[in-house]
């Protein structure tokens, strides 16, 4: 009997169409475009400006990018995980009520919350249902409403993120393609640098708290820069000798969108040149836990079926990790 492992078969996704520049930010925050391009590599973000409309939004257009792409019956998917540090609500799961949107009727659904290693940790979520054999069609996205936890006075944080949704769908692969390997991480000693303070249980929400903005995300930049650094590259390095990888065998670098800096020192540390590193951070910023399966939206024409991808990620918590993949299918135009 054939192993099987848990192929990308399609991929989805959804931006909203307001650009927030950094020019825009210029007259919003104390700060100036090359400050802004220079440590981060961001020149601009999209922004759901909708109030109405919250994460769950943007995971359904991208689900519904991606069931059209692939003329998918949405009845024939039997999982769908959404990861995302913005869920429309406490307790009741974003997710079901995304299975529920795009007609994922016979599917089950949760939320995945592991910061920005979501999608990376997702995959690995996904992979494993796949490779039991009981499930067949596996539907994970990526979305973050990040505007929405953003204090646009505090320009540590207003700068880097952006809104946005992705999506891939993954099945059984009888052909080695799919996941290979992963590596993952985490380490609770570094929740003090990149949180969000109040409204959970250990802080519920008060008028206290609202007023002093402990519902926005709270960042100690050069804290959580050299933890991604070392550790983003680490991982990567790490994947790369455990399955006998050369920068000659990978074909892509798939990096978590969180830094141009944090990128460059990840694919340094791989020896890989500058083409093979997917990178949309200039437009889009760090949209959390959407970064990954925009990159794929991004890049697919320019995959190829057998092209070794390896996937990187840090986020708050912490929690980061690296995942090895064979892409499944060329991409007609």
């Amino acid at each position: 009997m054939s192993t099987i492992t848990a192929a990308i078969t399609a991929v989805g996704a959804y931006l909203p169409e307001y650009r927030l520049t950094n020019e825009i930010l210029e007259t919003m925050v104390e700060t100036t475009d090359e400050w802004i391009t220079t440590r981060t590599g961001v020149k601009e973000r999209r922004i759901l400006k909708d109030p109405e409309k919250g994460t769950s939004y943007l995971a359904i257009k991208a689900a519904q990018d991606l069931i059209k792409k692939k003329d998918l019956d949405p009845l024939e998917i039997d999982l769908v995980l959404v990861g995302t540090a913005t869920p429309d609500m406490p307790v009741a799961s974003t997710a079901v009520y995304v299975a529920t949107e795009i007609g994922a009727t016979n599917a089950f659904a949760y939320d995945i919350q592991a910061a920005c290693s979501n999608f990376l940790y997702g995959m690995s979520t996904a992979a494993r249902y796949i490779e039991s054999g009981k499930y067949k069609k596996v539907l994970l996205i990526g979305a973050d409403k990040m505007s929405s936890i953003l204090d646009y006075t505090d320009r540590t944080t207003c700068i880097i993120f952006g809104d946005g949704g992705g999506a891939v769908l993954f099945e059984p692969n009888t052909e080695g393609y799919g996941v290979q390997d992963e590596y993952l991480r985490s380490d609770g000693s570094g929740r003090q640098f990149l949180k969000i303070e109040a409204g959970g249980s250990l802080m519920p929400a008060s008028e206290e708290t609202v007023r002093d903005k402990k519902h926005y995300v709270f960042q100690d930049g050069k804290s959580v820069f050299k933890f991604a650094v070392s550790n983003m590259a680490d991982v990567a390095e790490k994947i790369m000798e455990r399955n006998g990888l050369t920068h000659e065998d990978v074909q892509w670098l798939v990096p978590h969108q969180a830094n141009k800096r944090i990128i460059d020192a990840t694919s340094n540390r791989m020896g890989l040149d500058a083409s093979k590193v997917m990178m949309n951070i200039q437009r889009y910023g760090n949209t959390t836990s959407a970064t990954l399966p925009l990159l794929l939206y991004d890049y697919e024409k320019q995959l190829k079926k057998g092209d070794n991808l390896v996937f990187a990620a840090f986020g708050g918590g912490f929690t980061w990790g690296a995942l090895y993949l064979k892409w499944a299918y060329d991409t007609n135009d």
